[in-house]
Protein backbone atom coordinates (compact mmCIF):
# COMPACT_ATOMS: atom_id res chain seq x y z
CA UNK A 1 0.00 0.00 0.00
CA UNK A 2 1.02 3.86 -0.80
CA UNK A 3 0.52 5.14 2.70
CA UNK A 4 2.18 1.70 4.29
CA UNK A 5 5.60 1.35 6.07
CA UNK A 6 6.52 -1.77 6.39
CA UNK A 7 8.55 -2.36 9.78
CA UNK A 8 10.61 -5.35 11.55
CA UNK A 9 10.90 -5.49 15.01
CA UNK A 10 12.48 -6.73 17.47
CA UNK A 11 9.53 -8.07 20.39
CA UNK A 12 10.96 -5.43 23.01
CA UNK A 13 9.78 -2.13 21.20
CA UNK A 14 6.28 -4.24 20.27
CA UNK A 15 4.45 -2.06 22.90
CA UNK A 16 5.46 0.86 21.77
CA UNK A 17 5.26 0.96 18.54
CA UNK A 18 1.52 -0.41 19.02
CA UNK A 19 1.27 2.35 21.04
CA UNK A 20 2.90 4.95 18.88
CA UNK A 21 1.71 3.95 15.91
CA UNK A 22 -1.69 5.67 16.14
CA UNK A 23 -0.22 8.98 17.43
CA UNK A 24 1.84 9.61 14.47
CA UNK A 25 -0.53 8.31 11.75
CA UNK A 26 -2.65 11.16 13.41
CA UNK A 27 0.31 13.37 13.12
CA UNK A 28 -0.12 13.01 9.08
CA UNK A 29 2.72 9.63 9.13
CA UNK A 30 1.84 6.66 7.16
CA UNK A 31 0.18 3.54 8.76
CA UNK A 32 2.55 1.12 10.23
CA UNK A 33 2.51 -2.47 8.64
CA UNK A 34 4.75 -4.26 11.70
CA UNK A 35 5.88 -7.25 12.46
CA UNK A 36 7.95 -8.58 15.56
CA UNK A 37 10.27 -11.36 16.32
CA UNK A 38 13.28 -11.74 18.33
CA UNK A 39 16.28 -9.70 16.62
CA UNK A 40 18.65 -13.25 15.66
CA UNK A 41 14.93 -14.53 14.15
CA UNK A 42 14.79 -11.27 12.52
CA UNK A 43 18.62 -11.41 11.23
CA UNK A 44 18.01 -14.80 9.95
CA UNK A 45 14.64 -13.43 8.10
CA UNK A 46 16.19 -10.32 6.63
CA UNK A 47 19.68 -12.24 5.27
CA UNK A 48 17.22 -14.53 3.65
CA UNK A 49 15.66 -11.52 1.31
CA UNK A 50 12.65 -10.54 3.67
CA UNK A 51 11.67 -6.92 2.16
CA UNK A 52 10.89 -3.86 4.82
CA UNK A 53 11.13 -0.42 4.63
CA UNK A 54 12.32 0.36 8.64
CA UNK A 55 14.00 -2.50 10.72
CA UNK A 56 14.20 -2.48 14.85
CA UNK A 57 16.96 -4.41 16.26
CA UNK A 58 19.65 -4.40 18.79
CA UNK A 59 22.29 -2.11 18.01
CA UNK A 60 25.38 -5.03 17.37
CA UNK A 61 22.40 -6.53 14.86
CA UNK A 62 21.42 -3.58 13.42
CA UNK A 63 25.05 -2.85 12.92
CA UNK A 64 26.00 -6.27 11.09
CA UNK A 65 23.06 -6.06 8.47
CA UNK A 66 24.65 -2.53 8.29
CA UNK A 67 27.60 -3.87 7.25
CA UNK A 68 26.38 -6.51 5.22
CA UNK A 69 24.94 -3.21 2.93
CA UNK A 70 21.27 -4.17 3.80
CA UNK A 71 20.62 -0.94 6.04
CA UNK A 72 21.91 2.69 5.23
CA UNK A 73 24.66 3.27 7.76
CA UNK A 74 23.88 6.91 7.94
CA UNK A 75 19.80 6.48 8.91
CA UNK A 76 20.99 4.43 12.01
CA UNK A 77 19.50 6.14 15.38
CA UNK A 78 19.26 4.48 18.95
CA UNK A 79 15.90 4.33 20.32
CA UNK A 80 16.28 2.90 23.72
CA UNK A 81 17.82 0.63 26.15
CA UNK A 82 16.23 -2.02 28.12
CA UNK A 83 17.14 -4.17 31.17
CA UNK A 84 16.46 -7.60 31.41
CA UNK A 85 13.88 -8.52 34.56
CA UNK A 86 12.09 -11.44 36.13
CA UNK A 87 8.17 -11.98 36.26
CA UNK A 88 5.74 -14.04 38.36
CA UNK A 89 2.04 -14.91 38.16
CA UNK A 90 -0.44 -12.40 39.15
CA UNK A 91 -1.17 -12.85 43.02
CA UNK A 92 2.11 -15.52 43.88
CA UNK A 93 4.44 -14.22 46.14
CA UNK A 94 8.10 -11.98 44.42
CA UNK A 95 10.98 -13.73 45.14
CA UNK A 96 13.68 -11.27 46.24
CA UNK A 97 16.09 -10.76 43.25
CA UNK A 98 18.22 -7.70 44.30
CA UNK A 99 21.28 -9.57 44.84
CA UNK A 100 23.31 -12.02 43.08
CA UNK A 101 22.86 -14.56 46.46
CA UNK A 102 19.21 -13.82 46.24
CA UNK A 103 18.91 -14.10 42.82
CA UNK A 104 20.61 -17.34 42.63
CA UNK A 105 18.55 -18.39 45.53
CA UNK A 106 15.33 -17.57 44.03
CA UNK A 107 16.33 -19.27 40.62
CA UNK A 108 17.31 -22.63 42.29
CA UNK A 109 14.24 -22.67 44.11
CA UNK A 110 11.68 -22.09 41.00
CA UNK A 111 9.80 -25.26 40.35
CA UNK A 112 10.58 -24.20 35.88
CA UNK A 113 12.38 -20.95 34.66
CA UNK A 114 11.15 -19.52 31.37
CA UNK A 115 13.26 -17.48 29.18
CA UNK A 116 13.96 -17.48 25.39
CA UNK A 117 16.49 -19.36 22.62
CA UNK A 118 16.64 -16.58 20.37
CA UNK A 119 16.27 -13.38 21.82
CA UNK A 120 18.88 -11.09 23.68
CA UNK A 121 17.44 -11.58 27.40
CA UNK A 122 17.78 -15.34 26.56
CA UNK A 123 21.34 -15.41 25.36
CA UNK A 124 22.56 -13.27 28.42
CA UNK A 125 20.36 -15.22 30.99
CA UNK A 126 22.37 -18.28 29.54
CA UNK A 127 25.44 -16.84 30.11
CA UNK A 128 24.26 -15.53 33.59
CA UNK A 129 23.27 -18.77 34.95
CA UNK A 130 26.49 -19.96 33.67
CA UNK A 131 29.03 -17.65 35.08
CA UNK A 132 26.40 -18.19 38.11
CA UNK A 133 27.20 -21.83 38.15
CA UNK A 134 23.76 -23.29 38.24
CA UNK A 135 23.34 -23.32 34.77
CA UNK A 136 22.75 -27.44 34.92
CA UNK A 137 20.28 -27.30 37.61
CA UNK A 138 17.89 -24.25 35.68
CA UNK A 139 18.44 -25.40 32.65
CA UNK A 140 17.08 -29.15 33.84
CA UNK A 141 14.10 -27.81 34.62
CA UNK A 142 13.73 -24.93 32.55
CA UNK A 143 10.88 -23.90 29.84
CA UNK A 144 13.28 -22.51 26.73
CA UNK A 145 10.96 -21.11 23.53
CA UNK A 146 12.23 -20.63 20.54
CA UNK A 147 10.25 -17.15 20.53
CA UNK A 148 7.53 -14.80 21.79
CA UNK A 149 6.86 -14.14 25.33
CA UNK A 150 8.37 -16.26 28.34
CA UNK A 151 5.27 -14.65 30.45
CA UNK A 152 3.01 -16.90 29.07
CA UNK A 153 4.41 -19.87 30.81
CA UNK A 154 3.63 -18.07 33.97
CA UNK A 155 0.03 -18.17 32.92
CA UNK A 156 -0.27 -21.67 31.84
CA UNK A 157 1.03 -22.57 34.89
CA UNK A 158 3.90 -24.28 33.30
CA UNK A 159 6.72 -22.02 34.91
CA UNK A 160 7.27 -20.21 38.44
CA UNK A 161 9.40 -17.16 36.98
CA UNK A 162 10.11 -15.86 33.25
CA UNK A 163 13.21 -14.39 32.26
CA UNK A 164 12.71 -11.45 29.52
CA UNK A 165 13.39 -7.80 28.62
CA UNK A 166 10.93 -6.07 30.77
CA UNK A 167 9.24 -4.32 28.31
CA UNK A 168 8.75 -7.97 26.43
CA UNK A 169 7.02 -9.19 30.15
CA UNK A 170 4.90 -6.28 30.01
CA UNK A 171 3.24 -7.30 27.08
CA UNK A 172 1.70 -10.47 29.04
CA UNK A 173 -1.36 -10.15 31.49
CA UNK A 174 -2.01 -12.03 34.11
CA UNK A 175 1.58 -11.98 35.61
CA UNK A 176 3.52 -9.55 37.75
CA UNK A 177 7.01 -8.21 37.03
CA UNK A 178 9.32 -8.83 39.72
CA UNK A 179 11.98 -6.45 39.07
CA UNK A 180 15.56 -6.16 36.94
CA UNK A 181 17.80 -8.35 37.64
CA UNK A 182 20.88 -7.23 39.77
CA UNK A 183 22.71 -4.63 37.25
CA UNK A 184 26.46 -5.83 37.66
CA UNK A 185 25.03 -9.45 36.27
CA UNK A 186 23.81 -7.30 32.62
CA UNK A 187 24.38 -5.41 30.21
CA UNK A 188 21.70 -3.06 29.03
CA UNK A 189 20.13 -4.26 25.60
CA UNK A 190 20.38 -1.18 23.25
CA UNK A 191 17.55 -1.66 20.62
CA UNK A 192 18.60 1.25 17.24
CA UNK A 193 16.18 1.62 14.08
CA UNK A 194 17.25 2.04 10.42
CA UNK A 195 16.30 2.24 7.00
CA UNK A 196 16.74 -0.91 4.30
CA UNK A 197 18.72 -0.02 1.76
CA UNK A 198 15.97 -1.75 -0.65
CA UNK A 199 13.57 0.52 0.60
CA UNK A 200 10.77 1.91 -2.01
CA UNK A 201 9.76 4.41 0.59
CA UNK A 202 12.99 6.13 1.72
CA UNK A 203 11.26 9.40 2.54
CA UNK A 204 8.39 7.96 4.57
CA UNK A 205 11.01 5.12 6.33
CA UNK A 206 13.35 8.63 6.93
CA UNK A 207 10.57 10.26 8.46
CA UNK A 208 8.96 7.19 10.62
CA UNK A 209 13.11 7.26 12.03
CA UNK A 210 12.94 10.82 12.75
CA UNK A 211 9.57 10.36 15.02
CA UNK A 212 10.77 7.55 16.92
CA UNK A 213 13.92 8.90 18.12
CA UNK A 214 12.68 12.08 18.76
CA UNK A 215 11.44 13.48 22.33
CA UNK A 216 7.80 12.94 21.99
CA UNK A 217 7.94 9.26 21.65
CA UNK A 218 10.02 9.08 25.69
CA UNK A 219 6.31 8.76 27.51
CA UNK A 220 5.41 5.24 25.70
CA UNK A 221 9.20 4.13 25.30
CA UNK A 222 8.71 4.41 29.49
CA UNK A 223 5.34 3.15 30.00
CA UNK A 224 6.18 0.06 27.80
CA UNK A 225 9.20 -0.44 30.31
CA UNK A 226 12.41 1.17 28.24
CA UNK A 227 14.42 3.67 28.81
CA UNK A 228 14.30 6.19 26.29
Amino acid sequence: MADTVRMLSTLALKGAVQSLAGQYRAAGGARIDADFAPTLALLDRLRAGEAADVVILTREGLDEVAREGRVVPETCVDLARSFVGIAVRAGTAHPDIATETALRVALLGARSVAYSRLGASGILFAKMIEQLGIASEVNARAQIIQQGFTAEKLVTGEADLAVQQISELKQVGGIEVVGAIPRQLQTPAVFSAGRMVASNKPAEADRLLRFLASPAVAPALRESGLEP
